[in-house]
Formats: structure tokens, C-alpha cells, sequence
């Protein structure tokens, strides 16, 4: 497995591509921990040094699950979390909160459920936008400060946030949406992390996998599954959007690789300082998403997915109105 490094500041160094867990435990319906389980030791097996969880997945019952699939291989993992979504124990949603005291819980007990003695990477995991940044993350560096955080990251914050954050302490990476159908970054935010020498982490690199091809209707969506009700994969939208998922997926059979790992491949073309984290349930899925590493694509490949993907072209949002609510804090 080929790395990247997060970070110009005592740069975190990471495998190309991450895995990202939280699907394996809420959001895209019903999944088997021993597969997930089985799906991290063999991402590690593969090479994979960069593992993502958050408290709010589950919650609390993925950093567990992530927890016992380290147990006895946390030597060389680059393991991230975050804080920030307040939920209680039943999943009521309770808003958020980058109150110091509260960064200092959250950090306690994701500790305790991972049952680790530090966590490489923490993040706010949304921005609070009722708390001065520089109070957040000065609780944040407190953490670095007492060897319980060794980096720090956040996700979703806008371009002057990032900035004041970096000045308090410096910020390794931001997490953020980012995809051949989620471009907004490269306006702001990938241009102001690169000037301040920021890493930059993709999540949903594969349109929470609507851009593998396999969503063409509603009853594609398991039971449990959250998608089905995402503005851009409900409704009128949907047969829009698989109209644009199926150019990705004509390019991708001229190159004899998947739409999934054409989409990946995309990603990481743009800059080495961006590593993708796709999250899957399944092994297969898990190999088909590491093989998009070696998948190299011309300049002739980027216009063609260009132009056969044009930016802004999604029909719909990226989250419904409660969750736009809370990003670019």
C-alpha cells in the first residue's frame, strides 16, 4: 500500500487510502460485526494504516467494534475519531458542543470504548458555532499537551474557522465531503488547507457508494438504510443522479476497472495531499476500493470524467436541510 502524508507540520503519515467505519455500525442499514471485524484485519492485512470511527456512530457502538478489531494490532495504526455530535445512549440527537469541558469528557470516554491510551488523530467532528473556535480547539491541544491526542483535525469547518484553529494550535487535517458529485472544496477549503499546509481527508469519496452504480431505485436501499431518504437519492432526484452514475460507469469499462474504483481514482488524482476513506461492511468491497490505488488516469481520463460528470451537476442536496445546517461552521 502506497501513503500520503497529512500535514506539512510534523506530518502524519497514513496509507493512500483509509477505511472508513461507519457504516458498519448505523446509518446504511443492518450489517454483521464478525464481517465488519473480519473486513478491518484485512484492510490491515492489505496495507491499511488509517482507520476512522466516530462517538457519534451507533452511537458509541462503532469505536467499541473498532476497539476490539485493534485488539492486538494497534501497533502502526493511525486511528482517527471525533467529538462534537451530542447523542445519548438511546440515538436522540441532542446538537452540538465544542465546549472545553465537554472535549475533555468526549476524549475520556472515546478513550475507555476504543481502550486505547491515545487516539493519533482527533477531530471536531462539527463545528459549534456557539463556541469560539480557539476555546474548542485550546481543550483540543490540552489533550495533545497531556499525551492523550497525538494530531488534531476537523471536519466541515469553513475556510476563516480553519484558519483561526491553525493559529490556536496546528491542525493536521480536515475531513470533509468530497467526490466526483461533491466539489464544493475545491473552491475554498482545498485552497486555504494547502496554504496552511493542512492535510485534507475525503469522506464519501464514493457518494455514500451511489457512484458504484449499485442504487438505480428506492427498494435498492436495505431496511434501516438512511440513504433512501438523502435528497439526492429520493424522489426526482434519484433517476437524475443514475443517469450521471452510469457515465461514470460507460468511462469506467473503457479502463476495465470498476465505477467505484474509477470514482476513488479521481479522488486521489486530485493532489497527493488528499487521502480518501471509503467505508464498507464487506470484504470483496473492501479489496475492490484498495485496487483503486493503482488505477492510474491520464489527462485525457480527468477531461472525459469531466466532462461526462460536470461539476454541480447533482441533482439535489447533500444532506436535507438540518444537516446543511451544520456544516462549513
Amino acid at each position: 500500500m502506497k501513503t500520503r502524508t497529512l500535514g506539512n507540520k510534523d506530518g502524519l503519515t497514513v496509507s493512500a487510502i483509509g477505511l472508513g467505519c461507519m457504516g458498519m455500525s448505523e446509518f446504511y442499514g443492518a450489517a454483521s460485526e464478525d464481517e465488519a471485524i473480519a473486513t478491518i484485519h484485512q484492510a490491515l492485512d492489505r496495507g491499511v494504516t488509517f482507520i476512522d470511527t466516530a462517538d457519534v456512530y451507533g452511537p458509541f457502538t462503532n469505536e467499541r467494534l473498532v476497539g476490539r478489531a485493534l485488539q492486538g494490532r494497534r501497533e502502526g495504526v493511525v486511528l482517527a475519531t471525533k467529538f462534537g455530535n451530542v447523542r445519548t445512549e438511546d440515538g436522540r440527537w441532542l446538537g452540538l458542543n465544542g465546549r472545553p469541558e465537554y472535549v475533555r469528557q468526549a476524549c475520556d470516554a472515546s478513550l475507555k470504548r476504543l481502550g486505547v491510551d491515545h487516539i493519533d488523530l482527533y477531530y471536531q467532528h462539527r463545528v459549534d458555532r456557539q463556541v469560539p473556535i480557539e476555546e474548542t480547539v485550546g481543550a483540543m491541544a490540552e489533550l495533545v499537551r497531556a499525551g492523550k491526542v497525538r494530531h488534531l483535525g476537523l471536519s466541515e469547518a469553513a475556510p476563516a474557522t480553519i484558519r483561526r484553529a491553525h493559529a490556536t494550535h496546528p491542525i493536521t487535517a480536515l475531513q470533509t465531503e468530497y467526490s466526483l458529485w461533491t466539489r464544493d472544496p475545491e473552491d475554498q477549503v482545498l485552497p486555504t488547507v494547502r496554504e496552511l499546509g493542512i492535510g485534507f481527508v475525503a469522506y464519501s469519496p464514493l457518494g455514500r457508494g451511489f457512484l458504484t452504480g449499485r442504487f438505480r431505485s428506492a427498494a435498492d436501499f436495505g431496511e434501516g438504510d438512511y440513504r433512501v431518504t438523502h435528497p439526492r437519492m429520493s424522489g426526482e432526484n434519484l433517476a437524475q443522479n443514475v443517469a450521471l452514475a452510469d457515465r461514470v460507469r460507460a468511462l469506467a469499462a473503457t479502463k476495465q476497472v470498476t465505477a467505484g474504483q474509477l470514482a476513488l481514482a479521481w479522488v486521489m488524482a486530485q493532489g497527493d495531499d488528499i487521502v480518501p476513506i471509503p467505508g464498507t461492511t464487506k470484504r470483496r468491497h473492501l479489496d475492490e476500493n484498495l485496487a483503486s490505488a493503482e488505477v492510474a488516469l491520464t489527462a485525457d481520463d480527468l477531461a472525459r470524467l469531466s466532462a461526462a460528470f460536470p461539476r454541480d451537476v447533482a441533482a439535489g442536496q447533500r444532506y436535507a436541510e438540518s444537516g446543511m445546517k451544520s456544516v462549513n461552521g
